[in-house]
């Protein structure tokens, strides 16, 4: 095992800075030559990284990551205000989504409950494609990253409330309820341990030693995985818990040097997670719902970005931050991989409707990571004009 995982790791970067440079010399997505690389030397090609389960587990420690610096470099009294304006987008858009992925589901002659839960999985936006294609210092500081931000925070708590009902279905109305109450009681205690122990903790120990930087990296890596498991235990998400603590480090002198710094931790595990996604693209597998799912994807492709931009432009925002933050959370999530998965293991949906869901999200973060790298700022971006950190 110790060697499997050491050469895989080796195939994946190795590969991946092999791909990347030829992605940069033809002008393509890095995150699309993670993909196909994963796709290439994975289980369904040439096998030569055949423990793709541990690497995606491995792997979610970028998306925690990605989640704790965010919450560093934003402002909380900006992000409180979009939030209330957000909620009636969120909602309004999930609905709007679910029908659509309802409606075609049901077309293609799916029971209902798939047609449902394929529905539900439409929802959401990925948290991944829109915070790693966000320009750091440029956008989160700006009225655009409040928007996709509160959306995405939004969106997370509902993901979670379908996971706790679907996983509840197995064992019962009383289990479901109890852990809807759990989860109501669970975040304004997380959000309160982590302001109190971030104050009276964390600033006092970051002040005595912020002369060490070994020391910080190590405190703020331990903060943040701290606040992840906390609110895993408490039955939230894990990105929950590192956006709280890193929300709650953002009033730091040294928020900015603690975020700068932990950049290529998070990069490390994000690529992981790239190559992880390409690696489990089975073609034998699709091939039986290619149709719907190519449809699927496309409808929401389309779909999304409209409405996203029909309602923020409701809410008062100005036409190009609202197309732009549109498209942005113009695809499928990770988290309806995550539901599909938990779905079929409650035994509510069949296999046929989870690869549905997961070859359309799959097309939707090829496709989306795509257009948004060659259209808007990014930091991956290959044209230099666009490039932004």
């Amino acid at each position: 095992m110790h060697q499997d995982i050491v050469f895989s790791i080796f195939i994946i970067f190795a590969g991946a800075a092999v791909f990347a440079t030829l992605a940069l010399a033809v002008r393509q997505s890095l995150l699309v030559a993670y993909m196909v690389l994963g796709f290439l030397v994975g289980p369904y090609a040439l096998g030569w990284a055949s423990d793709i389960q541990t690497i995606e587990n491995i792997s979610h420690i970028g998306i925690i990551f990605l989640l704790f610096l965010l919450g560093l470099n934003l402002e909380l009294r900006g992000l409180l205000v979009m939030m209330r304006s957000a909620t009636i987008v969120t909602l309004l858009s999930a609905i709007s989504f679910a029908l659509v992925g309802t409606a075609l589901a049901n077309a293609f002659g799916f029971r209902w409950i798939d047609s449902l839960l394929i529905g539900l999985c439409c929802i959401f936006s990925s948290t991944i494609i829109g915070l790693k294609l966000l320009p750091t210092t440029a956008l989160h500081h700006q009225h655009m990253g409040e928007i996709i931000v509160s959306v995405l925070l939004l969106q997370d708590v509902l993901a979670i409330i379908a996971l706790i009902v679907i996983q509840g279905s197995a064992q019962g109305e009383a289990a479901q309820g109890m852990a809807l109450l759990k989860l109501a009681l669970s975040l304004p205690a997380l959000v309160l341990v982590a302001f109190v122990a971030s104050r009276y903790i964390l600033q006092n120990l970051l002040a005595r030693f912020d002369r060490i930087q070994e020391y910080i990296f190590l405190l703020t890596v331990a903060w943040c995985l701290t606040m992840a498991e906390l609110a895993n235990y408490w039955g939230l998400s894990y990105e929950i818990g590192a956006f709280v603590g890193g929300v709650s480090l953002a009033i730091s002198p040294i928020a900015r040097y603690i975020a700068e710094h932990l950049k290529p931790l998070r990069d490390f595990f994000l690529v992981m997670f790239f190559f992880s996604l390409g690696a489990q693209f089975n073609p034998t597998m699709f091939a039986e719902v290619a149709l719907p799912a190519g449809l699927l994807a496309v409808l929401l492709m389309l779909f999304k970005p409209w409405v996203f931009a029909k309602l923020l432009k409701r809410q008062g925002e100005r036409q190009e931050i609202a197309v732009q933050a549109g498209t942005r959370l113009g695809q499928v999530s990770e988290f309806s991989l995550l539901i599909a998965v938990i779905a079929v293991q409650a035994g509510v949906m069949s296999d046929s409707a989870s690869y549905v869901v997961q070859l359309s999200t799959l097309i939707t973060f090829v496709v989306s990571s795509y257009w948004i790298v060659h259209k808007y700022p990014t930091p991956v971006s290959t044209n230099e004009r666009l490039r932004m950190d």
